[in-house]
């Protein structure tokens, strides 16, 4: 590390969100609209944001977030309320964050594939003043009967009832950006619990900084950099260690709307990658492709993956086609802002399974039933501390102090660390699936099962897939004849495409139980296995 380097990343410690205190970059912009500044001062000329034939400078991204941040004050809204984001990747999801953020509103960016139920609840949840979306999404918006507080929408694509985006363009911009702490919040990213609500967690300016740092600090993210992001923007690793991460090192952000390999290795090449976050079976999607060695990406340098393990076969086979890259696996949560644990460069296919160590400002602990450390080697559920770890869940303090200790977050994960700080992660306490890296708790799906009227009992269990590392199965008891095609469309109506059962074992009994009433899903993974063979 060089002396300049080592002064960038300073550290100490200090004392945040009251009862905290966390190892901190002593050197770093007090809100996210300062990082979009600097950005700007450094880099005003030099492109910012590429989405297909769509180019903007961190000039034009600047002065058209500064536009809409204006056009949104015009509208009433005010300082530290809600502003939904029902978008899929495109510019007008980087501009809306950039805008919402400059006036110091809080962005709660949603998944395109949420439903109707799912909206309302959010949309109460965190009193949310104004949506901005997708035209096509338009119809799956709340009315406002069911959604009183939304004051405004702000359609992206033209949208009976609501406001076109353009003409909130067509202001003069914000002169001044809001005067915010870096403790206020930021994002609101909504995430399932284990009684199937979603948390709202609260991402501050203070966490999302210390996030993109990180990067920063162990990536080497410079503003040669050219980050393509492929997952959802909404999503904690979209908007986190892809979008905002291009802000923090002023480099250029490259905006895929869809995920399809052939066309992402296109845009790969022509664009000049250096780096993107992707989950594993999207690597292997790319590996399948057969034009695969007809494209040029020497320009990629960082691989990261997360959200799920990363095959051994897949990373050999990477290394193979791309020498010079450099994969890199990121472990963390929502509730830490993106990453908690990252491999070092030079540590992909060599520490097994292991999701690496703690970011510089991190801490790991592995604790047992009663809450107490346990030995290095020792497994048991592994907690988070740091400056990135939110402060809590939005408007739900019982959740607040049941799922943070003194900072640490539980995450619900079960590992252990080795002598040398490297982290492994074993199994979920959490009875959650992970298909292709979305998240999906089984007992979400299985509240919606349940309210079907033929439904006595749902079980949800994850079936072994070589692609997407799990699909969702449920075994469902039954009072009456139901078939998997209703039960699917039923599920299908209520639930986010990728929550959706993809098979069914329907029976008549009772699901299996122990003596004490505690359902075994075990031996229903047995089954289905069984049934598999």
């Amino acid at each position: 590390m060089t002396q300049d380097h080592g002064k960038a990343f300073a550290m100490r410690l200090e004392s945040h969100f009251g009862d905290r205190v966390v190892r901190c970059f002593s050197n770093r912009p007090g809100s996210i609209h300062t990082m979009l500044e600097e950005a700007v001062a450094r880099r005003g000329m030099h492109e910012a944001l590429v989405c297909g034939t769509s180019r903007l400078t961190w000039n034009e991204l600047h002065d058209a977030a500064m536009r809409f941040g204006a056009g949104l004050r015009e509208r009433g809204i005010g300082q530290g309320e809600r502003v939904v984001l029902l978008l899929g990747n495109r510019n007008e999801f980087v501009i809306a964050a950039l805008a919402v953020m400059a006036i110091g509103a809080v962005i709660v960016p949603v998944s395109t594939r949420e439903k109707t139920p799912g909206l309302t609840y959010l949309f109460n949840n965190c009193a949310a003043a104004a949506v901005i979306h997708d035209g096509a999404l338009g119809e799956l918006l709340p009315p406002s009967t069911h959604a009183p507080t939304v004051r405004l929408r702000i359609a992206a694509d033209p949208f009976p009832g609501s406001e076109d985006f353009s003409s909130l363009l067509r202001v003069d911009p914000l002169r001044e950006p809001a005067v915010v702490e870096e403790e206020d919040v930021a994002a609101i990213l909504y995430t399932s619990g284990t009684t199937g609500k979603p948390k709202g967690a609260m991402l501050t300016h203070f966490n999302i900084v210390h996030s993109v740092m990180h990067y920063e600090a162990v990536l080497g993210f410079n503003e040669e950099d050219r980050l393509a992001v492929v997952v959802p923007l909404s999503h904690v690793t979209g908007l986190v260690a892809l979008m905002l991460a291009a802000v923090r090192c002023a480099g250029a952000l490259i905006v895929v709307p869809d995920f399809r390999a052939p066309e992402f290795l296109m845009v790969a090449e022509r664009e000049r990658m250096t780096a993107t976050i992707m989950v594993p079976a999207m690597y292997n999607l790319c590996l399948m492709q057969e034009t695969i060695g007809d494209r040029d990406l020497s320009a990629w340098r960082i691989g990261g993956y997360g959200g799920a393990p990363m095959p051994l076969a897949t990373i050999q086979a990477m290394a193979d086609r791309f020498p010079r890259l450099t994969l890199i696996n990121a472990y963390g949560a929502t509730e830490t802002a993106s990453p908690a644990t990252m491999t070092l460069p030079g540590d992909a296919g060599k520490r097994g399974e292991s999701v690496g160590v703690a970011v510089p400002c991190g801490d790991i602990m592995i604790v047992d039933e009663a809450e107490r450390e346990l030995p290095r080697g020792e497994a048991g559920e592994v907690w988070l501390r740091g400056p990135m770890v939110v402060k809590g869940y939005w408007d739900n303090p019982a959740a607040t102090a049941a799922n943070f200790t003194g900072g640490y977050w539980h995450s619900g994960d079960i590992g252990s660390l080795d002598e040398e700080g490297y982290l492994s992660v074993f199994d979920r306490r959490k009875d959650m699936l992970n298909r292709g890296g979305y998240k999906i708790y089984s007992v979400e799906v299985e509240n919606v099962l349940a309210a079907h009227p033929a439904v006595v009992e749902a079980a949800v269990v994850g079936k072994p897939c070589p692609v997407l590392g799990e699909r969702v199965h449920v075994f469902v008891s039954v009072a009456s004849p139901v078939s998997e095609t209703e039960l699917s469309s039923f599920c299908a109506q209520r639930l986010a495409d990728y929550k959706v059962p993809e098979g069914f074992i329907i029976q008549s009994e009772p699901l299996p139980r122990n003596p004490n009433g505690k359902l075994l899903k075990r031996e229903l993974r047995d089954r289905l296995l069984q049934a598999s063979e």
